[in-house]
């Protein structure tokens, strides 16, 4: 075990796209646990889109990052020094320590891993946050049905293919849209989309929809906003559903982005769009996993992660986000379990 506890904290907050001058390492000591806590040493930790926002000192849905402190995010780790009786040394757990090295953890912000259930990395993926933001927001708001027409924006990432996979279960026609051939051949060769669109080669989005969507949209699973929504939503049937999950396209954007005003759309189709957050389902948390779980295990579920190794490679990690490195979940290794 290391005698110092090595972390990366913001440093300045990002103008437009973020870059590695905005984050630093520094070396701290090693945690020591109090009463009630374990210390953990991390081995995989997620970088997802929606720290970006927290990097902003804006009023959001969480507080942003202060400067100079720990970046907080999913994180996977092994308990190494525990005098807790419900955990023990060398049980693998998951939590949101962040990125750093070690970390003295709450034992009530932490849950064990069972690697029978799923490999050790979907707790940060299929089974993790980003899974369970998919089941709870078709689910809950988009509640595709058996012959409608669903389509899921950055569909090759690790929201959307889970997304885009619980409608087809339902027996939805589900359209997908990415930004490389090789995502798209991704989604429709081993994911079975029905249809997938590479928004880069398409110079008329709404024309393209219309094509692909020829009885119009039912449930529209929005993962990045900005224009792409745009044409999205001029397609949209009598009583559509649009989860609202993410909007990448203007997470590094200087201004406000200003676009079309849809409530003209959504009051003459009577049409349902709604915001929400993955913590705002905590209480059924074992439910939704159960579920994901269980088509994985059937076979319903597939997914892809994208796993960069080192701890010092995080920043870039997390700006590969941006830039469209990613196919599916974005995961920085930064040790073996012992």
């Amino acid at each position: 075990m290391l005698s110092e506890n090595k972390q990366i904290v913001l440093a300045s907050r990002p103008e437009g796209a973020p870059s590695r001058e905005d984050f630093k390492f520094i070396d701290a000591p090693l945690p020591e646990p109090e009463a009630g806590q374990v210390l953990v040493r991390t081995l995989y930790l997620s970088v997802d889109p929606y720290m970006r926002g927290r990097m902003k000192d804006t009023k959001s849905y969480a507080p942003p990052y202060a400067l100079n402190e720990v970046i907080k995010g999913g994180t996977i780790g092994q308990v190494v020094d525990s005098s807790e009786p419900n955990l023990r040394k060398g049980d693998l757990v998951s939590g949101m320590w962040g990125w750093q090295q070690y970390a003295a953890v709450n034992t009530g912000d932490i849950s064990l891993i069972d690697t029978e259930e799923a490999p050790i990395t979907a707790y940060l993926g299929a089974l993790g946050m980003t899974g369970l933001t998919a089941y709870f927001g078709m689910e809950d708001i988009g509640k595709p049905k058996d012959g409608e027409t669903v389509v899921v924006s950055g569909a090759a990432g690790a929201v959307g293919m889970i997304a885009g996979q619980i409608a087809k279960i339902v027996g939805a026609r589900v359209i997908g849209i990415a930004g490389s051939d090789e995502k798209c051949a991704y989604l429709k060769e081993k994911l079975g989309f029905d249809v997938v669109l590479n928004y880069k080669n398409e110079e008329d989005m709404s024309a393209a929809i219309e094509r692909a969507c020829p009885a119009g949209v039912d449930v529209y699973f929005d993962n990045v906003g900005g224009e792409i929504s745009d044409a999205v939503l001029r397609h949209i049937n009598r009583n559509a559903r649009i989860p609202l999950c993410g909007q990448i396209s203007s997470y590094n954007l200087e201004k406000p982005d200003i676009g079309m005003r849809p409530q003209t759309l959504l009051l003459t189709n009577t049409a349902l769009m709604k915001g929400f957050l993955v913590g705002d389902y905590a209480k059924s948390f074992k439910e939704g996993r159960a579920k994901l779980a269980k088509w994985i295990n059937e076979g319903h579920i597939q997914f892809e992660e994208n796993i960069v190794e080192g701890f010092d490679q995080t920043p870039e990690a997390f700006m590969g986000l941006f830039s469209g490195d990613n196919l599916g979940k974005q995961l920085v290794k930064v040790a073996d379990p012992e």
